[in-house]
């Protein structure tokens, strides 16, 4: 069973979405421009939280 305390090591798009409160073509802007790291796996793309948190803190590069 999963530990509920745990942090979040990955966001989805729509988690990301619904914590920074951007929306998915922001999101994907974002990836594409280099700002926010966009990890696919299998067919889901995740953001780590490391690279949301330095986006919305504006250490992105």
């Amino acid at each position: 069973m999963a530990e509920p305390n745990l942090p979040k090591l990955a966001y989805s798009i729509r988690e990301a979405c619904a914590a920074s409160s951007l929306g998915r073509t922001t999101i994907y802007g974002h990836i594409a421009a280099g700002r926010l790291k966009g990890i696919r796996v299998g067919g889901r793309t995740i953001i780590p939280a490391d690279s949301l948190h330095a986006l919305l803190s504006g250490d992105a590069a």
